[in-house]
């Protein structure tokens, strides 16, 4: 087991090879995007940016598997937030003590109690001089499209299923996003789970017949729809359900009404999840003209064939409100929350210039 706080997970810090030693004296930030099917880190150091996407250094990257304590538990997801922050450290041949600021965005971070619960452990694996930021994975969604700005509101749908807005002067917002049970409708998750569902009912006749059936059985490798019961609960976990996603998608394609009206379903979902926040922090004005960005993010929202969910999205907020302005992203949500921490640091710094 990993151990925190200059456990064995930090050993290459104490090893003087000349990799690490070589770039441990230049300021770094650290940017984490953790969602319920893997982690991400960046490293990148402490410059200011031209404001062009493309020309970001990014110094080094790395990846691990789930970090929201609500699908793995809290000791599996801290074990991946430190595994994948050593390890980018160690790639990019810095140590802690060259670190600026972190900023975590972490699905599962719902609550103020969540955030210190980090920010507490945090303080105890770096140095007093780094400033810790911790927020909703969305965050860091939204500044990957907004080059670490909060404004506006991102709709995440990938495994899960998040809206989350904030207006420029700080108010925010959020919808959907608490989870399978709870309501994370219109996700991967959502979606795959009604697919299942569709082929149970199918099978024992309570629902019409439908082609997710033979799609699905054949990619498990099963031979009957009884045999779905085993393979859900051997291991439900959010991502493995919501690899069958494609398959949906596919059925759809190819004319399926109830892969389709799960599809319809699934947009209908996000669509209010975002309208629920654009209306809440009136971000449309109150004629709802306003412009606003709208950050789209996840598997579920990316061109698929016919079926292109993120622009069925897109063309349904835009009916109500016909300023928003859809942001496919060109950095992932990981530099976001570098960026995010960067500018945080700047303002900071800047408040203390002008004390």
């Amino acid at each position: 087991m990993m151990k925190y706080k200059n456990g064995e997970i930090w050993g290459f810090e104490n090893v003087d090879d000349g990799a690490v030693a070589s770039g441990s004296d230049a300021s770094v930030i650290l940017g984490l995007d953790g969602g319920a099917t893997s982690t991400v880190c960046v490293c990148m150091p402490l410059l200011p940016f031209s404001g062009l996407l493309d020309s970001l250094p990014i110094l080094a990257r790395a990846v691990a598997g789930c970090s929201n304590h609500n699908s793995v538990g809290e000791t599996a997801a801290r074990d991946a937030l430190e595994q994948v922050m050593a390890e980018t450290l160690l790639k990019s041949g810095s140590k802690r003590s060259a670190v600026r600021a972190v900023c975590l965005g972490v699905s599962g971070v719902n609550h103020p109690k969540d955030q210190e619960r980090l920010l507490s452990w945090l303080r105890d694996i770096f140095p007093s001089h780094v400033k810790l930021y911790v927020h909703n994975d969305a965050v860091a969604a939204l500044a990957s499209g907004t080059f670490g700005k909060l404004h506006g509101c991102v709709l995440i749908a990938g495994t899960g299923s998040i809206a989350y807005g904030f207006t420029e002067d700080g108010q925010e917002a959020r919808a959907a996003g608490a989870g399978p049970i709870l309501g994370d409708w219109g996700s991967g998750y959502g979606i795959a789970a009604q697919a299942l569902t569709a082929v149970i009912r199918a099978h024992d006749g309570r629902g019409p017949q439908t082609t997710l059936t033979n799609s699905i059985l054949q990619s498990l490798d099963l031979s009957s729809p009884d045999e779905l019961i085993g393979w859900t609960y051997a291991d439900p976990s959010w991502a493995r359900i919501a690899a069958l996603v494609p398959l949906v998608v596919s059925c759809a394609d190819a004319g399926d009404q109830i892969a389709i009206k799960i599809l319809d379903n699934a947009v209908q979902e996000l669509v209010l999840s975002v309208k629920a926040v654009v209306e809440r922090l009136c971000l449309g004005g109150a004629d709802g003209n306003g412009s606003f960005p709208i950050v789209m993010v996840g598997g579920v929202l990316e061109a698929n064939k016919k079926w292109d969910i993120g622009k069925e999205v897109t063309d349904c907020i835009q009916k109500t409100y016909p300023r928003a302005c859809p942001i496919r992203p060109k950095v992932e949500p990981a530099v976001g929350a570098a960026l995010l921490a960067w500018n945080s640091l700047m303002k900071e710094t800047e408040g203390n210039c002008h004390r």
